[in-house]
Formats: C-alpha cells, sequence, structure tokens
C-alpha cells in the first residue's frame, strides 16, 4: 500500500496520508510527498488539499524507530528530505489547504504549517513535543510558528511540549477553520473550492506580500505592494476582475 496517494478533484489535487498507524513521517512518507509534489508541479492545480486516511491522525509526528536505528549519514539525509519536502509544500505556486482530524503532533504539525491554510475537527490535538525527547522541531517549526502565531505562543507551545486543542488552536489563529468531529476533509473540500474561484495570480501575490512583511520595512513593505498590484495589471487579471464586475458577470481569470 502507497503510504501517499494523490487524485484530481477539478482544480484541487488531494494528497492523502495512508501510513498506518498513525501517518509516523518516515521515508515513505517523505518520498510519497515529493513524489505527489512532482505531480503538482505537472498538473498546475490551483489548490493542494492535504488530509489523512487513518482514524484519529493527521500524522502524529516523525519516525522515531527510524530515527533511532540510522547512522549520522542516513540520519541527516532523512532530514534534509523532510524539510525540502515541506519547504515545497510551503513555496509551491498552488496554495494548500491541511484538513486535521486527529493529532497533528510534532513533524505532522510542521507539515500543517507549512500549509497555506489549516482547518480542524474540534477533536483534534496540536503540538510540538520535541523538548520532551530531548530535541527541537527540526523541519521548520521553530520559524514557521511564530510567523503564524507570533514568538509568545509559539514559545510555548515548543518550551512546553503541550498539546492544544483545536479551540485553543484557533483561537491562537494556529488552524484557520473549526469543524465538527468528522468533518474536516469535507471542510477543507469546500475552502479549496472558495480558493480556486478567485485569481491564481491575485492570491500568490497576496502570500508574497504578506511574507514579506516578515521581512521588509513597512515602507518597502507598502511599496512592494504597489509593485504587486502593478505587476497584476500587466498579466490582465485585475484588468478582467474589475471588468467583469462592471459588466455583472463571473471573471475568467487563469
Amino acid at each position: 500500500m502507497s503510504a501517499v496517494t494523490w487524485s484530481a478533484e477539478g482544480s484541487v489535487l488531494h494528497i492523502v496520508l495512508r501510513r498506518p498507524p498513525a501517518n509516523a513521517l518516515g521515508p515513505a512518507i517523505i518520498e510519497g510527498l515529493h513524489a505527489a509534489l512532482d505531480a503538482a508541479d505537472d498538473s498546475n492545480p490551483k489548490v493542494l488539499l492535504l488530509s489523512s486516511e487513518l482514524d484519529g491522525f493527521f500524522a502524529a509526528g516523525a519516525d522515531i524507530k527510524h530515527m533511532t536505528t540510522v547512522d549520522a549519514a542516513s540520519f541527516k539525509a532523512y532530514g534534509d528530505s523532510l524539510r525540502s519536502g515541506l519547504e515545497r509544500l510551503a513555496g509551491h505556486r498552488a496554495l494548500s489547504v491541511a484538513a486535521i482530524d486527529g493529532l497533528a503532533l510534532g513533524g505532522g504539525l510542521e507539515l500543517a504549517i507549512a500549509c497555506t491554510l489549516r482547518v480542524a475537527a474540534s477533536t483534534s490535538k496540536l503540538g510540538l513535543p520535541e523538548v520532551k525527547l530531548g530535541l527541537i522541531p527540526g523541519a521548520g517549526g521553530t520559524q514557521r510558528l511564530p510567523r503564524l502565531v507570533g514568538r509568545g505562543p509559539a514559545l510555548d507551545l515548543m518550551l512546553t511540549g503541550r498539546q492544544l486543542d483545536a479551540t485553543e488552536a484557533l483561537r491562537m489563529g494556529l488552524i484557520d477553520r473549526l469543524t465538527e468531529p468528522g468533518g474536516a476533509v469535507a471542510a477543507a473540500r469546500q475552502l479549496a473550492n472558495e480558493l480556486c474561484a478567485a485569481s491564481a495570480p491575485a492570491q500568490q501575490a497576496v502570500v508574497r506580500t504578506v511574507n514579506a512583511a516578515d521581512d521588509l520595512p513597512l515602507a518597502d513593505g507598502l511599496r512592494y505592494e504597489v509593485e504587486q498590484i502593478q505587476q497584476l495589471f500587466e498579466h490582465g487579471e485585475a484588468a478582467e476582475g474589475l471588468s467583469a464586475f462592471v459588466e455583472k458577470r463571473a471573471p475568467k481569470f487563469c
């Protein structure tokens, strides 16, 4: 059985984790994620939807058994492959939505926060427990989580290694939408379809501009915002959107 499968659902590429018992992020899932992203590169979907086939688990973290049985060189290669997969996901031209219905811990949460948006069922538990293993989050957690929820909440989660429920995660900004138990995939699919209705170049410009806010002084960020708007007019997306609004019709975006 493949640890990761994917299928096209219109403009959405649905990527499913399916490695019992808990979707531990071992070589099989990492290789499967890279293969799914290769497929996304070839098929050009507007949105990537990530979910799990396993009841009670999105992904429970890194594969600790694998980590304890390999030599130093293999361990480094394993970590590098995991990090590069999450970097590919975070930087992909397609937006991405994680559907969390169960545990998203350690590397599993790092996978989720590499996505653009997150939907979680109310029964889900999220956390970065690496300090309890004598480690730190090593697949982007120390960098992406503070940018997502702020320094204080990120330090709280990482220094204590505690788990939080989905309601607290929503208040913190760690997830974007909360749904009933068992409803995360359906809600994430609905969100993905909403995203597909808008202009992909405009959405990509939003992501670039918001990401730039992490590093640019305000004045430079405002100039960058204007540059992105100008590019959208040059691309034709803005002209089409405005014309469609005036003509009271649905826009025909790229």
